[in-house]
């Protein structure tokens, strides 16, 4: 009798989310997942390329293949970059930072699996998002990620709704920015939201200078605080 055919597993491998010692982040098991898999989707090959390294040094990585995920492209040939795993080998997808397939666009690549039915298996690591959210003391039985805020004129709109929506619903508001644009979207909060308004930022998370507050805006319109080009969750309570 004919034996079905064995694809390979499409593993979720979470990276550092700065210079950091991996040790802390990561389970032993996910050196060894690393350490197992030859073919690689990542967001960024150079990036990936140093998160391996620090997960297990003992990689050799020029003998691994990496499919470069272009956010900008218009058509990603997804079935060729899951084809590995239809020939029946493992692949590994990574993010720049933290938990892949979180604003990023290996969450196209994982749909495109489970339509090919592919097994999805996610390894234990950290996530800015979830890490923001439980330190915050915001509601975590009802929760919004927006992802990056809007710019220009829908800017002031977006940041009215989702203060409207956090008292209206009490429902957390999570959502983030650009380093290099965080210090004057703090800045234009300060004069738009409500003094009552909790706002809770997440800089630097698991760090060694990481920095976490939650203040009312009455109380952050008295705070100095220098978040400029530094990676930041904001959440509004």
């Amino acid at each position: 009798m004919a034996q079905s055919k064995k694809y390979g597993k499409i593993y979720l491998v979470p990276c550092e989310m700065g210079e950091q010692d991996c040790n802390r982040l990561f389970p032993a098991f996910n050196a060894e997942i690393a350490g197992s898999l030859s073919y690689f989707i990542v967001e960024n090959i150079r990036s990936a390329r140093r998160s391996l390294k620090k997960i297990n040094p003992s990689i050799v990585i020029d003998n691994l293949h990496f499919a470069e995920l272009d956010k900008h492209a218009k058509n990603l040939d997804l079935n060729k970059m899951l084809q590995p795993a239809l020939d029946g080998n493992d692949i590994g997808i990574m993010s720049e930072a933290g938990m892949p397939c979180i604003a990023d666009p290996g969450a196209l690549v994982v749909n495109r699996a489970h339509e090919l039915g592919l097994q999805i298996v996610p390894l234990v690591g950290p996530s800015s998002i979830l890490m923001a959210l439980v330190a915050s003391g915001g509601n975590g039985q009802n929760f919004a990620f927006h992802g990056y805020v809007p710019i220009k004129e829908q800017r002031k709109s977006f940041l009215l709704h989702i203060e409207q929506s956090a008292k209206r619903l009490g429902q957390t508001q999570i959502f983030m920015e650009t380093p290099y644009r965080n210090q004057s979207l703090f800045t234009e909060m300060l004069q738009l939201f409500q003094p009552t308004t909790k706002l809770c930022i997440a800089c630097n998370i698991s760090l060694n200078d990481e920095y976490i507050a939650t203040k009312t805006i009455a109380e952050w319109r008295k705070t100095v605080i220098d978040i400029n080009k530094k990676p930041a969750m904001f959440v509004l309570i």
